[in-house]
C-alpha cells in the first residue's frame, strides 16, 4: 500500500471521528438542554398552590389539620422552609403556645439577616430556571413583621423581650428605608414613600413606658412618634394626651391592652406582564433577522408574583366587659397596603429579573446552535427551538410569602378596676356586630398592663384567645 493510500485512509479515519464528535457533542447538548428542560418542568406547581390546604384549614379554625399539611410540605420543600415556619408560628400563637412562636420568629429573623448578602451562585441558578432558584430572603415587609409578632408573642408569654423586639422593629424599618434612599438618590423619590416607619413599634414602647412613673417621659416621645408616623390611627392623640396631663391609671385600677389579627393577609399569586412579551416579540424578530441561527419564539408568557389583599370581612373588633360595650379596636398596622405599596416600588426590579433571565435563556440557546454549526430551520434547530419553548414555559413566578399574615394589626385600651372580668371579644362592622364571640376571663393588677390577643382572619375567632400569663401582673 503506497503512502497516498494510507495518508488518505488516515483522512478519511480522522474525518469519521471528528464527525463522530461532533455528533456526539450536538446530541450532548440537546441531551443536556432537554434534562434542564426536564427538571424545570418538574417543579411548576407555585408555593401558592401548594399551601392552599393550609390556609384553608386555618381560616376555617382547624389548626391540627393546617399543622398537619405544614409539616408534610416541610419535610419536602427545604427551598420554602423559612415561610412555611412564618406560618407554623401563626398557628403555634392561635394554638396558645406563645413561646413556640417566638422561637420559630426568632430562627426566621435570623436566617433572612444572614440571607441579605448577596448570594451570586443562586443569582445565576435563578437565571436558567427561575426566581425560586433564589434563597428566599423574604419581602421587606414581612422583615418588619417578624419583629412586630416578636414582640405580640413575648407579651403573651414572658414580655421581658417585648420593648426590645419593639425597637428591633423600628430599626429594622430604618435600615429598610435607608437603603431605599441611597438606591434612589437621582430617580423618583416616590418609591421612598412606600416604606414609611411602622407605628407598632413606638406603640408598644410607649405602652411599657406607661406602666411606671419612672419612664413617663418615655411614654411621651413614643406616643408623639405614634402620632407622626401613623396621624390616621384613632387613639393616637387620647394616649398622647393622657401621657402628657393625665395619670396613666387611677388608683385602684388597671389597663387591658386588646389586640387583633383582624382579616386575611396580603399574598402572591402568579400573574402575566403583557407589556414585556410585546417588547421580547420584537427583540426575537429582530435577532431572527439578522442572525444565522433560529431564534427561540416568545410563545410562553413572562410570568411575575402579585400582591394580593383580600376584602376583610370585620372592620373590627367589638370589647365588652362584663356583657357591657366599652369600644373597639383600631388598626395600627394596615399590613395589606403596606405589602402593596412596597411590591409597586419593587415592580421594575422583579420585571427587569424576569427579562434579562428570558434573554439569556434565549442567548444559550443561540449560543448551543452556534457552537453545534446547526443549521437554521433544521429539523436540529427546531428541536432545540421546542426544547427552548418548554424551557421558557418551566418558569413559574416565586409565590413565596408569609400567608398567614392578618391583614390589619389593631389594638384597644381600656382601664378597669382591679379584680377578675369577663371579656368578650366579637366581629363587627360599622353595621354593627356579628358572627360567634370569643369570650375569657382575665385578671387585671392595679397598676399594671394585662394583655389579650386575638385572631380574627375572617368572621370567626380560629384558636383561643390569648392572655398574658399572672406573672407580668404580679
Amino acid at each position: 500500500m503506497n503512502q497516498s493510500t494510507v495518508r488518505l485512509r488516515q483522512g478519511a479515519t480522522s474525518t469519521v471521528a471528528v464527525s463522530t464528535a461532533y455528533r456526539r457533542f450536538r446530541s450532548a447538548t440537546v441531551s443536556g438542554l432537554s434534562w434542564i428542560v426536564l427538571i424545570a418542568l418538574a417543579g411548576c406547581a407555585t408555593h401558592f398552590d401548594r399551601v392552599q390546604p393550609i390556609r384553608m384549614a386555618f381560616f376555617d379554625g382547624n389548626l391540627s389539620a393546617a399543622d398537619e399539611h405544614l409539616e408534610k410540605l416541610l419535610k419536602k420543600r427545604k427551598g420554602e422552609r423559612d415561610v412555611l415556619l412564618l406560618d407554623k408560628s401563626i398557628i403555634e400563637l392561635a394554638s396558645g403556645r406563645p413561646k413556640e412562636a417566638e422561637r420559630l420568629l426568632r430562627q426566621v429573623r435570623d436566617r433572612f439577616d444572614d440571607l441579605e448578602d448577596f448570594d451570586a451562585t443562586k443569582a445565576v441558578a435563578s437565571m436558567l430556571t427561575d426566581d425560586k432558584a433564589r434563597a428566599y430572603a423574604g419581602e421587606d415587609y414581612e422583615k418588619v413583621l417578624i419583629r412586630a409578632m416578636l414582640s405580640i408573642s413575648n407579651l403573651m408569654s414572658e414580655g421581658g423581650d417585648a420593648g426590645a423586639y419593639a425597637l428591633q422593629m423600628v430599626d429594622k424599618q430604618q435600615q429598610i428605608i435607608q437603603t431605599v434612599e441611597e438606591k434612589h438618590k437621582e430617580d423618583d423619590q416616590s418609591a421612598v414613600l412606600a416604606f414609611k416607619q411602622v407605628a407598632l413599634g413606638p406603640y408598644i414602647r410607649g405602652m411599657l413606658a406607661e406602666e411606671s412613673p419612672l419612664t413617663l417621659n418615655d411614654a411621651v416621645r413614643a406616643r408623639v412618634q405614634v402620632a407622626k408616623w401613623e396621624p390616621k390611627f384613632r387613639d393616637a392623640e387620647s394616649d398622647l394626651q393622657r401621657c402628657e396631663h393625665e395619670v396613666p391609671m387611677h388608683p385602684g385600677n388597671g389597663a387591658l391592652y386588646v389586640f387583633a389579627l383582624v382579616g386575611r393577609g396580603p399574598i402572591k399569586q402568579e400573574t402575566i406582564a403583557p407589556v414585556t412579551q410585546v417588547e421580547l416579540l420584537i427583540a426575537d424578530r429582530i435577532l431572527d433577522a439578522i442572525g444565522k441561527r433560529n431564534v427561540t419564539p416568545t410563545l410562553a408568557p413572562v410570568k411575575i408574583p402579585e400582591v394580593v389583599n383580600f376584602v376583610p370581612v370585620a372592620d373590627f373588633v367589638s370589647v365588652r366587659v362584663g356583657g357591657k360595650l366599652v369600644g373597639q379596636t383600631a388598626t395600627i398596622v394596615d399590613i395589606g397596603d403596606m405589602a402593596v405599596r412596597q411590591q409597586k416600588a419593587l415592580y421594575p426590579e422583579i420585571l427587569a429579573r424576569a427579562v434579562v433571565r428570558r434573554v439569556i435563556k434565549k442567548g444559550i440557546l443561540y449560543g448551543v446552535e452556534e457552537a453545534a454549526n446547526i443549521q437554521k430551520d433544521s429539523l436540529q434547530s427546531l428541536a432545540i427551538m421546542a426544547a427552548g419553548v418548554a424551557w421558557e414555559a418551566s418558569e413559574t413566578a416565586d409565590t413565596r410569602c408569609w400567608g398567614l399574615l392578618p391583614d390589619t394589626i389593631q389594638v384597644f385600651r381600656v382601664e378597669l378596676p382591679a379584680g377578675e372580668h369577663e371579656i368578650t371579644l366579637r366581629p363587627s362592622q360599622r353595621q354593627g356586630d356579628f358572627g360567634t364571640p370569643a369570650i375569657t376571663k382575665v385578671t387585671v393588677r392595679e397598676g399594671r398592663h394585662t394583655y389579650l390577643l386575638g385572631n380574627l382572619p375572617t368572621s370567626q375567632f380560629v384558636g383561643q384567645l390569648l392572655t398574658s400569663p399572672r406573672s407580668l401582673e404580679e
